[in-house]
């Protein structure tokens, strides 16, 4: 079994990290460059720097931004916002970006993740799902444009469609849980989790050192990203580490 990686997560606008609660009501958490050396530091597994409002303005990532935050680190860097275009790709990878995450383009232009994946390999392709429960549907819907749109997609379906067009990963956070801290989406993990053969980053509601644990035991989850329990320092990656490590969880 891989060990299980604790993930820290920049959502990034305006050039500054951002952290609110379902998508909305957006605070200031710092600078990315200067968060993202601590953790490195502090002993992350990856970074994932996601350009929030890239989509929605219509504008390619900050590669000045993603070019100072790789110069500042060792562990593997995903990047995500604003890429719709393979050679939006090669931008951010020649900036220093070790994975390329897609959402709102890979929804739009299916064949880009295929292309990437052919282009610069499966590992490197991170296809990130927004998912909210549709309680018509009694199951979970895909959003797109940082979690403004709704697109009458399943996120189950997705998931299984993202794996076969060439994605190594797939980024899934859960828009009921995001900022709430009352925990994963541990259902909505399992169920993707289960529907797939690539591994998935859990995303949105990490509250409680516990939380991390759960999400890897009941959802069989391979990372847990999380940001506004690292950003505001209620807990550090060593502290969930050790706590993982105490209930028989291999981390690295």
């Amino acid at each position: 079994m891989l060990a299980k990686r604790i993930i820290p997560c920049l959502d990034v606008k305006d050039g500054r990290v951002v952290k609110g609660v379902n998508f909305v009501n957006l605070r200031d958490a710092g600078d990315p460059v200067e968060l993202a050396a601590t953790y490195d530091r502090e002993g992350a597994d990856e970074l994932v720097f996601l350009d929030i409002s890239a989509s929605v303005e219509g504008r390619a990532t900050m590669i000045e931004v993603v070019k100072r935050t790789a110069g500042e680190i060792t562990i593997p860097f995903t990047v995500g916002g604003g890429i719709s275009h393979v050679d939006d790709m090669t931008r951010l990878l020649r900036a220093g970006a070790d994975k390329i995450g897609i959402n709102t383009a890979a929804i739009k232009n299916k064949s880009l993740v295929s292309d990437g994946a052919r282009r610069f390999g499966s590992q490197c392709i991170v296809v990130a799902i927004d998912a909210k429960f549709n309680s018509e549907w009694g199951e979970w819907e895909v959003y797109t444009h940082g979690g403004r749109q709704s697109t009458g997609i399943r996120a189950l379906e997705w998931a299984r469609e993202a794996e076969k067009l060439g994605a190594g990963e797939l980024l899934l956070t859960s828009m009921d849980a995001d900022g709430t801290k009352d925990g994963f989406d541990v259902k909505l993990t399992a169920a993707v989790s289960n529907s797939v053969g690539i591994p998935v980053i859990a995303s949105g509601g990490a509250g409680l050192i516990q939380h991390f644990h759960e999400v890897f035991e009941e959802a069989r989850a391979d990372a847990a990203l999380a940001a506004t329990i690292f950003h505001y320092k209620e807990m550090t990656i060593q502290e969930v580490k050790e706590d993982l490590r105490k209930k028989g969880v291999e981390v690295r």
